[in-house]
């Protein structure tokens, strides 16, 4: 993998976790507005909204660069649009990255052996 993927696929995994954060709070300042008298959904809202676009936009890239088949790039799309798909998401990623990197130390080690 090479850095400029390796750099997308950190971006996305980066704006994973903010990105569920400001949609649980978003539900929960829907729900205060409707019960209380406290109405942070405008400031809430554009906080997620612009986490979101980022989201989508690191995703976009990281799918560019990665060439994820159409299966692996609906899933990191749609758990974007779950409550808490920004977690699995994270997870996944750094996962992701994890195996990446243990297959370069191991083509290396290859390529120094012989």
């Amino acid at each position: 993998m090479d850095i400029k993927t390796a750099s997308a696929l950190r971006r996305l995994r980066l704006v994973s976790a903010p990105e569920a954060i400001s949609f649980l709070l978003l539900l929960v300042c829907s729900v205060l507005k409707r019960t209380t008298d406290f109405n942070a959904v405008p400031v809430m809202g554009m906080i997620h909204g612009v986490l979101f676009v980022l989201y989508v936009i690191f995703w976009a890239d990281a799918w560019n660069r990665t060439k994820w088949p159409l299966k692996t790039a609906a899933l990191y799309f749609v758990l974007s649009v779950l409550p808490t798909g920004g977690f699995f998401a994270e997870r996944k990623l750094r996962r992701e990255a994890e195996d990446a990197v243990i297959a370069s130390r191991a083509r290396q080690e290859k390529a120094v052996k012989a």
